[in-house]
């Protein structure tokens, strides 16, 4: 039987009594941390995602099943009522989420391939794209930050689709991050495609780990920067920086 909030449908359903001892609850809830490491599929450096090995074995189904069963005990652990309509199906959702949307980044067969084109144009100011978005998620808490990226280059004879850009951010966001390592990860892998060190990068984001618990202070925002090449000059680094203020 459901409690009285059960029986509201604007509410979550919970089951009539919770039977888990408190160090059962902490098993089951210290399993969550497995969830992440049945996506993780490349090896980490310091710039990367710390990551397990043996998740190169597991299948996209076998890591779709392990996260769905670890979201199942997590949401039963809460005390949530699995029986409910509403709820019955979330733990497939949320694998599902996770593995093709949230973290799909993990997966380098989802790396954006890059298409160059030769500066047959003679183009040799600064190439910037900006506001680009950004959605990741805070490796910390596991709660979105959300925000904007600034790229700009100047090409060494190649130039890159615009489109592509976007999609380079895209890829290294859909993975748990710090926006630090998120700013140099773009960078680096620019740097590696265009064969140029003249790459310039800012990322201004809102982290939910900071307005939506914690602190809960929903007015602040992070700043992030990169800066390689020809950015290092004084000039040429200003403006960059003007042209994020028209």
């Amino acid at each position: 039987m459901k409690t009285d909030l059960g029986k509201n449908k604007n509410h979550y359903s919970l089951p009539s009594t919770v039977t888990l001892a408190t160090e059962e609850k902490e098993e089951i809830m210290n399993g969550s941390s497995f969830i992440l490491e049945e996506l993780l599929m490349h090896k980490s450096d310091n710039n990367k995602v710390s990551i397990r090995n043996n998740s190169l074995t597991l299948s996209a189904t076998e890591k779709l099943e392990r996260i769905k069963n670890h979201i199942h005990g997590i949401m039963t652990t809460l005390g949530l009522d699995m029986t409910d309509d509403s709820l019955r199906d979330t733990p497939l959702r949320v694998a599902k989420m996770y593995l093709n949307e949230t973290f799909s980044g993990l997966d380098t067969a989802n790396e954006p391939k890059l298409t160059l084109f030769n500066n047959d144009y003679q183009y040799t100011q600064m190439l910037l794209v900006k506001d680009i978005t950004i959605h990741s998620t805070c490796e910390h808490h596991l709660v979105p930050f959300y925000g904007k990226a600034h790229i700009a280059y100047f090409s060494s004879g190649k130039v890159i689709g615009l489109s592509k850009l976007n999609r380079v951010a895209k890829y290294f966001s859909s993975r748990p991050q710090v926006q630090e390592r998120l700013t140099v990860e773009i960078s680096n892998a620019l740097k590696q495609a265009l064969g140029t060190e003249d790459i310039a990068i800012v990322i201004e984001a809102n982290h939910l780990c900071v307005s939506s618990r914690g602190a809960q202070d929903a007015n602040s925002s992070t700043t992030t920067a990169e800066y390689s090449g020809k950015f290092l000059n004084y000039d040429i680094r200003n403006e960059f920086l003007s042209h994020l203020k028209k």
